[in-house]
């Protein structure tokens, strides 16, 4: 480690002594912490062109006044304890304003916003989580992956020292080109398709492409906290359409000139369902219209537990107005951070160029083994195992619920990695029982626990808990459900 010394060889004090003080004030500032290895008086005095007796003798001093010490054939530490009368430094050992003098104002912090609840912060607390849209950690493809990392390592070449296209290698787009065409129906290019650090990313393209102050935004009601308070960020002005068992409901989305809608169709957030086929094409017919983009975010569409999946909004579309996204953090984890955006044509170039200006591009080891794992049917061998365990897990959580509480009220049955559930009119409030339940171990979550928010304040949404299944093995959920029902019991 080289420290940040300056010396001056005609200055009015010793070079002993200015590397003496140098050290010491750093300590004392916190920026030389207790414990920290200091590099040894040779190659000290080599970074700083003296003599080693010099630094040395610097050295000593520091020893002598206990503010490091020495380990023999270790090395020279930063002492935990320091000397009694360094512990109250004066004002004038610090760097800050000088009395009396008025400080400049400072230009203001532009960025307005609220970030998403991005994970549980009392999870360490909890022995059961029912923790929305988290993979099952033992399902991650540890020995494949492994296997084709080393692979790539051996043959990386100058990939691992060089900027690769900050769209994406063309081998990842391509796979994932050929994968959407059979299984959402999309029929798309490499080119119109661009990987980024998964979804939230790619909706911070969208929003610095389409998305200024006053820009009229569609959203469900409810909908995802991390796109609703990001188009808010921006300046957008959002405009709520509720939701029902077939998804947003069309006959109630603004005749006005709109800049954009986002929907989730596959697995609508948080309610759980599916638009139909029929408002998928009433839909497209409203965005060409209003003159609207219309943003498809699947999320969890790898997951249908009951027949095929409809073909994707964006498979549909013939006038070249949705912009898709995907992601595999939740069908392979969310720890890659890697998704993808596919932009109609007429965006490919600036969208290219936002994410070129936002960070260059991600990892070519990650992509390399993603294309790998994608063109030899790993993945979709992968996600039919997943698929078969996600459903037996749902299965469990809603016989679990019919056990211990009879009829229930669910939503979201047919696919993705959640329910919804519409509590009784006789239960507590949703943030109440998640209260109640936490206090047994167990994690369930209202909507705004669970990144969800209801933009229109219906008091509907204060009695509906978010139950995850994916994480969780079935002697987990049916102990957790068991536990949620003594905590109800005995808090009536």
């Amino acid at each position: 480690m080289q420290l940040s010394i300056s010396t001056e060889p005609l200055g009015g004090q010793s070079l002993q002594y200015q590397i003496f003080e140098s050290i010491r004030q750093q300590i004392l500032r916190g920026q030389l912490k207790s414990g920290t290895l200091l590099p040894s008086t040779r190659i000290l005095s080599q970074q700083l062109g003296v003599s080693r007796n010099t630094v040395v003798r610097a050295y000593d001093r520091l020893i002598a006044e206990d503010y490091i010490f020495t380990i023999r054939t270790v090395g020279t530490f930063v002492n935990a304890n320091l000397p009694e009368n360094s512990m109250a430094l004066r004002d004038a050992d610090l760097p800050g304003q000088i009395e009396g003098e008025q400080q400049t104002t400072r230009h203001p912090i532009l960025f307005e916003g609220q970030a998403q609840v991005v994970e549980n912060p009392n999870r360490h607390k909890l022995v059961i989580d029912f923790w929305v849209g988290r993979p099952d950690p033992h399902s991650f493809p540890t020995k494949a992956w492994r296997r084709l990392m080393l692979h790539h390592l051996s043959l990386a070449g100058s990939n691992l020292t060089e900027y690769s296209d900050p769209a994406g290698i063309l081998e990842l787009r391509q796979a994932i080109a050929d994968y959407l065409g059979p299984t959402r129906g999309i029929n798309t290019t490499p080119e119109q398709i661009i990987i980024v650090n998964g979804s939230q990313e790619a909706l911070n393209v969208v929003s610095r492409l389409l998305i200024k102050e006053g820009t009229r935004v569609v959203t469900e009601c409810p909908c995802y906290q991390g796109a609703a308070y990001l188009f808010e960020s921006y300046g957008a002005q959002l405009k709520p359409v509720p939701v029902d068992k077939s998804g947003i409901e069309i006959e109630k989305l603004p005749l006005t000139r709109t800049g954009l809608a986002y929907v989730t169709p596959s697995h609508q957030y948080p309610m759980g369902a599916t638009l139909t086929l029929e408002r998928r094409v009433r839909l497209l017919d409203w965005a060409w219209e209003v003159g609207a983009y219309i943003v498809e975010d699947d999320y969890d569409g790898d997951f249908r537990h009951h027949g095929s999946p409809l073909t994707a909004v964006a498979g549909l579309d013939q006038h070249g107005c949705v912009i898709y996204i995907g992601t595999f953090s939740k069908s392979i984890g969310a720890g890659l951070r890697l998704g993808y955006l596919v932009v109609p044509n007429e965006l490919v170039k600036p969208a290219r160029t936002i994410k070129t200006l936002m960070d260059n591009g991600h990892s070519w080891l990650d992509q390399a083994i993603l294309a790998d794992f994608i063109s030899n049917g790993s993945y979709t061998k992968h996600l039919r195992n997943i698929r078969h365990t996600y459903l037996t897990r749902r299965d469990c959580l809603v016989s679990s619920l019919h056990e211990h509480f009879g009829e229930v009220q669910l939503s979201g049955l047919d696919g993705g990695m959640h329910i919804a559930w519409h509590l009784p009119a006789n239960f507590p409030k949703a943030k109440e029982v998640q209260a109640l339940v936490q206090n047994a171990g167990v994690g369930v979550y209202s909507l705004e626990s669970a990144a969800a928010c209801d933009l229109r304040r219906n008091e509907c949404s204060d009695r509906i808990l978010a139950l995850g299944y994916s994480s969780v093995s079935e002697k987990q959920i049916r102990e957790g459900v068991a536990r949620l029902a003594a905590a109800l019991d005995k808090a009536a």
